[in-house]
Formats: C-alpha cells, sequence, structure tokens
C-alpha cells in the first residue's frame, strides 16, 4: 500500500510540474512563436486566445480578421500556411531584431551550416566554373552517371574494400540538398509505422506530416541516458511498435551523438533481420571527434552492409556539411537498386533533380586522396573550434555535461539558469538582444501533425548551440552570451 502511495505521489508530481511548465502565456517569447505564420496550434492556443485577442484588437485587426489569421488560413480555400521549420523562425525573429547577412557584429550560432571559406591544409576549391554546351540541358534526374559513379567509388574505397559486395551507380541517387533528398525517400515508402527519436533535426516535422502513408511514431531520449540509443531498444522499438521504417540522424543533430563500431554494426543487423528499413542521414559523417589518433575517420552504415541490394540501409549525404559547400546543394541517396530506382522516379514529379554544371564540379573534389584531406583539415579545424567553445562555456559557469561526439553542435542544458532564462525560447530571445543567436530545443521535438503538446516538452530547457560559424563569429556570440548571464546576475559582473 506504501509502495502505491509513493508511486501515486511520484506522478501527481511530475504532473504538477508539467502543469506548471503549461502555464506559457506570460512569457513574451512564447507569445512571438505562438502569433507566428503556421505555427498555430488548436490545442495550445486555447491557454492564450484571449490575450492574443486583446493584442488584435489593440492593432486593429477585426475579430474576424484576427480569427482567419490564427487558425492558420491564409484566406484562400483550399490553403493552409505550412509551420516553419526551427532555424527559419530563429532568423526571422533575429532579422526582426536587425540581424542581416554578413553583418559581422553578431554572433550566428543558430544555423545549421558549416563556414565555407579556406580552413588550414584544406585542398583548395574551384573559385570558377566551365561549362560545356550539353551542361546548359537538365541533368538525368537521377544525377549524371559520372557523379553517381564517383559517390559509389569513394563509399566503397573508405567502406567496402573488404567486401564482396561494391556500390555501384545504380545504388546513388543525386538530388538538390538534403531536404530533396528526404522528400524523395518519404515519396516512395508505402503505408509504414515510422519511428523516430527525440531530439531529432527540425525538417523532419514537415516530412512526417505531408505525407499522410507515413505513421510518425516518436521515441524520446533524454540527458540520463546521454541521449544513446543502444542497440536493445532499437531493436525493442521496431518490435514493439511494428515500424517499418526508422529514420535517425547519425551523428545526431542537435545533440552531436554518435552510433559508431560495433554498435552501428548491430544497427545494421537488426535492420536486416527485422527487415525494417534504415534510413540514415549521415550528413555529419566526418565531423567526428572520438579517435584523434585517426585524423579524417569518417563514419557511416555502408561498412556494415552486407550485400548492397539486399540489406534495407538508405544513406542520406553530400557536399552540403562534409565538403562544407552547402550553397551547392549537391546531395545523395545510396540504397538497394530497387529503392534507388523508386526515388529516381518520385524526383520527377518533386523536384526535377539537381544543378547539371555544379554535378560536373563536384567529381574531382570526391577523389578518395582529396576527400580523405578534406576530412583531415575539417577535423582539426573544427576540433579547435569545438574546445574554444566547450571552454568558454565553462567559463561562463554553464559546463556541457554532454559535450558533442561529432557534428558541430552544442546541446545546451539551461536548467540551472534563474527562471525564465531556462525556458529556450525565451533565453533565445534574450540572446538576440545581446547579439547572439542560438535555437530554442523545443523546436526538435518535432511533432508531426501536432499530435502532442509541446508545452510541456521535455527539451523546453535546452538550446542548440552550432560552432559552424568561424572562429570571430564565436567570440562575438560567445561575449553577448557572457553580458546576457551578467544582466541577469547569473554570473558576476
Amino acid at each position: 500500500m506504501t509502495g502505491s502511495n509513493v508511486n501515486k505521489s511520484d506522478w501527481r508530481a511530475e504532473a504538477a510540474a508539467a502543469t506548471t511548465k503549461r502555464t506559457e502565456e506570460h512569457y513574451e517569447a512564447h507569445k512571438f512563436l505562438r502569433s507566428a505564420k503556421g505555427h498555430r496550434d488548436s490545442k495550445l492556443f486555447s491557454n492564450i486566445s484571449g490575450k492574443l485577442t486583446t493584442l488584435a484588437k489593440a492593432a486593429g485587426l477585426s475579430l474576424a480578421e484576427h480569427s482567419a489569421d490564427v487558425d492558420g488560413s491564409m484566406g484562400t480555400p483550399g490553403f493552409e500556411h505550412p509551420p516553419t521549420t526551427g532555424v527559419i523562425y530563429v532568423m526571422d525573429r533575429a532579422t526582426a531584431k536587425g540581424w542581416k547577412y554578413g553583418d559581422k557584429s553578431w554572433g550566428n550560432f543558430g544555423q545549421g551550416a558549416p563556414e565555407v571559406g579556406h580552413i588550414p591544409n584544406a585542398p583548395e576549391r574551384p573559385m570558377t566554373i566551365t561549362m560545356k554546351e550539353d551542361e546548359f540541358e537538365y541533368a538525368p534526374v537521377a544525377g549524371i552517371k559520372t557523379l553517381r559513379e564517383a559517390v559509389a567509388k569513394l563509399y566503397n574505397h573508405r567502406y567496402r574494400q573488404d567486401k564482396e559486395s561494391k556500390y555501384t551507380w545504380e545504388n546513388v541517387c543525386i538530388v538538390p540538398g538534403g531536404r530533396a533528398g528526404l522528400t524523395r525517400m518519404a515519396a516512395s515508402i508505402g503505408d509504414s509505422n515510422v519511428g523516430f527519436f527525440l531530439p531529432e533535426y527540425t525538417a523532419y516535422e514537415a516530412l512526417l506530416t505531408i505525407f499522410k502513408k507515413l505513421v510518425p511514431i516518436p521515441t524520446p531520449l533524454d540527458k540520463d541516458s546521454g541521449y544513446h540509443i543502444t542497440p536493445r531498444r532499437l531493436y525493442r522499438e521496431i518490435h514493439d511498435r511494428g515500424l517499418g521504417v526508422v529514420v535517425v540522424s547519425n551523428p545526431s543533430n542537435p545533440t552531436g551523438q554518435l552510433i559508431e563500431g560495433d554498435e552501428l554494426k548491430e544497427w545494421v543487423d537488426i535492420s536486416r533481420t527485422t527487415k525494417t528499413t534504415l534510413v540514415l542521414d549521415e550528413f555529419y559523417s566526418s565531423y567526428i571527434y572520438t579517435d584523434p589518433e585517426n585524423p579524417g575517420k569518417t563514419v557511416s552504415s555502408a561498412a556494415y552492409v552486407d550485400d548492397v541490394n539486399v540489406d534495407p540501409i538508405v544513406i542520406l549525404d553530400g557536399m552540403t556539411k562534409n565538403f562544407r559547400l552547402p550553397g551547392w546543394r549537391v546531395c545523395w541517396i545510396i540504397g538497394p537498386k530497387e529503392y534507388i530506382s523508386s526515388m529516381a522516379s518520385s524526383g520527377s514529379f518533386l523536384e526535377g533533380g539537381a544543378n547539371h554544371p555544379l554535378q560536373q564540379a563536384a567529381i574531382p573534389m570526391l577523389e578518395p586522396e582529396r576527400a580523405h584531406q578534406d576530412a583531415i583539415s575539417l577535423q582539426a579545424h573544427f576540433f579547435q573550434k569545438r574546445k574554444y567553445v566547450l571552454d568558454r562555456l565553462e567559463t561562463l559557469n554553464m559546463p556541457v555535461h554532454i559535450p558533442p561526439k561529432a557534428t558541430f553542435y552544442i546541446w545546451l542544458d539551461l536548467s540551472h539558469l534563474p527562471e525564465p532564462y531556462c525556458n529556450g525560447l525565451t533565453f533565445f530571445e534574450a540572446c538576440l538582444d545581446e547579439k547572439m543567436i542560438c535555437v530554442p530545443g523545443i523546436f526538435f521535438d518535432i511533432n508531426p501533425g501536432k499530435r502532442r503538446d509541446l508545452t510541456a516538452s521535455p527539451y523546453q530547457g535546452f538550446v542548440r548551440l552550432s560552432f559552424g560559424p568561424p572562429i570571430d563569429e564565436l567570440e562575438k556570440g560567445l561575449d553577448g552570451l557572457e553580458r546576457l548571464l551578467k544582466r541577469i546576475g547569473y554570473i558576476s559582473a
């Protein structure tokens, strides 16, 4: 009986804490989010509708105008405004506070892109492109054959030298960016329960909402487990929830955690044994900090595939992050031939394929020795930036207890800050006043179809910091963070 009462007390206390978190209407930062186009949530709106109505009247909107705006309608029959990704919302808010592209007075820890300029010991990159007349034509929807061959050659060299089964150009599909790859993948999946782990990359939310054949099933992770997904947990999620597909970023965006070695091999074994398609977003596979004695090490599930045309492993990667060329929008999907054929077909009605001249320009950059040198220089440079940011946070009494093993992201816990700055959205808005940009953790609690009430999200008390920008920008951002922490009395002035 006593044990029963203890359990009841435990859940009541937890529920009370969650209820406290839901009373968000007194946070100005939450009002900005709830009033943003595409972010109206009927569950949440009922909590703050009175105050928003008052604001609408003060702004001169009629009740009818206000009503149409808050329900997500664009005023056009049959259309609604989709939600923006978290990073887009963040940059819109920063712009409203005076930030603009190229403004060196800000520290942008928000956007998920690496610096694109020259870094020490990196191979020179082309600054001009010479085009042939046939490159004015459309490229094939699946990409030009020579680039597909170059991608297959790189993966075979890195991960499959001792394997009988090798990737060929038919195992590769070129796509115009990572999101296009995800979209082609989603368009090619039949009716399936799709598992994913939280927190996760923000763009997955719209993807899993738009494609109605997919039934999204989230599994939350927490700091107590170090945001680590063991093979056993992966197997239990697949077995118990009847998952047909699992989508996961590895290395992880936003936590910077990594599945590698024997554990990653077990992941591939589980996928093969359960016949569950494993879609691995490997866009940060060169940003690895776990093996400093092995410079240039990269991590991919491709190393553990037995038969490239049988094992249900789909890999997404590209020039965007690992080659620091986000503006090129040249990426790829790797998988069994039948999967690739399907994704090539879906591209014909989705976006039509990647830029033809830039596909040609990418080919020499994928030569294995050159790509290895790129990875060596990238890791050395970003390792130093990682150390700088972690050390500086330590001096600001903001220690990172689960530092990133990979990527260029830091998942920063705010729970030790005073109210209301322990809330990610409020912290974000306060950082903007100091010309520092970060991304509130709630945006990585992806919520397809708005099926859950995110006012009680376990990730409210986090932000993601990116150390992708150049070091001088990181210095400015951390100077801004220091000013904020002094202003709120968290550290001494």
